[in-house]
């Protein structure tokens, strides 16, 4: 009688008391998980916080009219800027830009809606995923050998075909990944209507993830804006305001790498205020995007 009236014993009790067991370990490795999440992330966003503060302190102090109206200067030298910098950055980045959009945007689409399934496709796919985690400097060094080294001459030309190679596979693993998220529900209602692929692609599809599809390009934008080793192998580095791009051209990363390594405190001062308007510029393009887009969409 005594074991029927005591909830302690018997199967019912050790299923209970090995519940129970099982809860307390699920929640202390739950804990420790959570704990070493957090202080994984306390760890990173220290030095972010770090990194931030001391662009604002140091790039801030170095800001100024002449920052934007006058070339790069001679060591220990009075005034001088980052006109011609900036100038033969955002040419570049831009060039570069409008050369690996497209191509990205295409592919990214094929390899979505036609290529899933086929040898080429997977072979695109393949190469695409390689370029995405090539080194930049890896990059830089093709250009390189297959551009500056046949014509003899470093240029902005060069420099841009490196960035575009850089924008390319991102641009294309963004579209295909939002194209891919769009439900088939979509394309069927399209097709059912007598539309055309092509017209499903460009006025369903592409248009529906074309959020997505912005924020890949943006991103392919912040990552090759502050590249320095492709640049350092094809574009070089110009002195001087310049928009010819068939000759070494001035640029803001390798400007600030060459600056920031100097002994001169006005170079170091503008190398510091040139990281500053590269993170700022790139902040200023997601903010802008956002805020166009989300009227769009009201």
């Amino acid at each position: 009688m005594s074991a029927i009236l005591s909830p302690l014993t018997g199967p019912g009790a050790v299923d209970e008391r090995l519940r129970l067991s099982m809860h307390r370990k699920r929640k202390l490795i739950n804990f420790v998980a959570l704990a070493l999440s957090l202080a994984a992330m306390t760890f990173g966003l220290v030095w972010l916080i770090w990194i931030l503060w001391k662009t604002l302190s140091l790039g801030i102090s170095g800001l100024s009219l002449h920052l934007f109206t006058q070339d790069t200067p001679a060591p220990n030298a009075d005034i001088g800027g980052l006109r011609n910098a900036i100038f033969g950055s955002a040419m570049m980045v831009t060039l570069a830009t409008c050369l690996g959009t497209p191509l990205g945007i295409l592919a990214g689409i094929y390899l979505a809606e036609y290529g899933q399934n086929t040898w080429l496709g997977r072979t695109t796919r393949f190469i695409n995923d390689i370029l995405l985690s090539a080194p930049s400097i890896v990059i830089g060094l093709f250009i390189y050998a297959v551009v500056v080294y046949q014509t003899r001459q470093f240029s902005g030309y060069a420099g841009i075909l490196a960035l575009a190679l850089i924008v390319v596979p991102v641009v294309v693993r963004t579209t295909e990944n939002m194209l891919m998220l769009i439900p088939n529900a979509l394309r069927e209602a399209a097709f059912a209507l007598g539309t055309p692929k092509w017209k499903v692609i460009y006025s369903v599809t592409l248009k529906a993830a074309r959020a997505g599809v912005i924020t890949g390009i943006l991103l392919a934008v912040a990552r090759i804006a502050g590249e320095t080793a492709p640049l350092l192998f094809t574009a070089l580095s110009n002195q001087f305001f310049s928009t010819d791009l068939s000759k070494p051209t001035a640029n803001l990363p390798v400007t600030i790498f060459k600056f920031a390594m100097s002994p001169f405190q006005n170079w170091q001062e503008l190398a510091w205020a040139g990281v500053f308007l590269i993170t700022l510029g790139v902040l200023a393009i997601n903010i802008l995007a956002r805020v166009l887009f989300r009227k769009k969409d009201h």
